[in-house]
């Protein structure tokens, strides 16, 4: 009888985990570094023009889901800066590190970084320290605007049948430690 009963929970349990991948859909944080990559070469002149202009190109992005906060995805990645001024011309880079909300939009089925906030930044050279602190308002909110606009990954009906599956089928996201789920059901 004993034998009988740790079968059929083993047997449940196999049955369960086997079931999983009919509920949800995962978005892996490589699939979504993937993404991020068309959103390399963001280009955004921000500035005074005539007084103080700055041409800022976003390369590198790579995301961490759920790894330092529950439900946050930490985004770093570089923003070459071409300032031109009524003092010449100059270049920095700055490395940066943005936490932002996942949002879905089961309409279109497309995950969105939402409330981006930029947490850190490093400028190089140094000694434009004071124009990185004009430039970032612009650069936030220029970028919060991007992110808003433009989906980090959607789901296609091409790539496969379980995420054409989670297309049609999605109830929202979760954040996960490396990944998004997408559920199929509440």
């Amino acid at each position: 009888m004993k034998t009988f009963f740790l079968t059929a929970i083993l047997a449940l349990g196999s049955l369960l985990v086997g079931c999983n991948p009919l509920t949800q859909y995962q978005v892996s944080e490589n699939t979504i570094n993937q993404a991020l990559e068309k959103h390399n070469h963001f280009a955004k002149s921000i500035g005074i023009p005539g007084v103080a202009d700055a041409q800022v190109t976003l390369t590198d992005l790579v995301s961490q889901i759920g790894r330092e906060e529950p439900n946050t995805v930490i985004l770093s990645g570089k923003a070459n800066l071409d300032i031109s001024s009524l003092f010449g011309s100059q270049k920095a880079t700055i490395q940066l590190k943005m936490k932002t909300k996942p949002a879905f939009d089961k309409e279109t089925g497309a995950i969105y970084l939402r409330e981006i906030e930029i947490v850190d930044s490093q400028i190089e050279p140094e000694k434009m320290q004071n124009i990185l602190q004009m430039v970032m308002p612009y650069l936030s909110q220029s970028l919060r605007s991007y992110f808003n606009q433009n989906p980090a990954y959607e789901l296609s009906n091409d790539r496969s049948k379980a995420e054409s599956l989670a297309k049609k089928l999605a109830k929202g996201i979760e954040v996960r430690p490396g990944e998004i789920i997408i559920p199929f059901t509440d």
